[in-house]
């Protein structure tokens, strides 16, 4: 029975060992990690204080930057509108120097008319009648047109 108990007591000092290395596994483990977690928190907290700092230091020059692209567009486009009116003025020019246009222009705006021609008006019909309700009050007297201008702004104030 000796060898039972020796066996049997050399099982349980087997299994306290084995106890013994996987509590000492599991603490060595978690040193590890606590090891690893203080060094990657003191890593990340760096980096992130150094990408702070880079957003920080570069947010005005890259505000600017912006800024000016959108400064330098606005002017391209400033200098195509520019040149664009250059054009149609030349255009306008042109035309002007050419002897018929200057005459038709002329003609028109004015209403000149070439020696023997004749020259029609035509006026629209809604000015007719507009100037039909202003003869009412051509025909009174100026004093009485001046009092009702002077109604007319009082009523419009209230």
């Amino acid at each position: 029975m000796a060898v039972k108990d020796r066996d049997r007591f050399s099982t349980a000092t087997r299994i306290r060992l084995l106890g013994e290395q996987t509590a000492a596994r599991v603490y060595r483990s978690q040193t590890k990690r606590q090891a690893r977690r203080s060094r990657l928190t003191g890593r990340a907290a760096l980096l992130a204080l150094v990408v702070c700092s880079m957003v920080v230091a570069l947010a005005y020059p890259i505000r600017q930057y912006v800024s000016q692209r959108a400064e330098i567009a606005d002017l391209q486009r400033q200098k195509q509108e520019a040149a664009e009116r250059v054009e149609q003025l030349r255009d306008t020019k042109a035309r002007w120097q050419d002897d018929a246009y200057a005459e038709q222009r002329i003609r028109e705006r004015l209403h000149y008319v070439m020696p023997g021609e004749t020259g029609f008006i035509v006026i629209d019909p809604d000015a007719a009648k507009q100037s039909r309700t202003d003869l009412g009050a051509a025909d009174r007297p100026w004093y009485t047109n001046i009092w009702d201008g002077v109604d007319k702004a009082d009523a419009a104030d209230h």
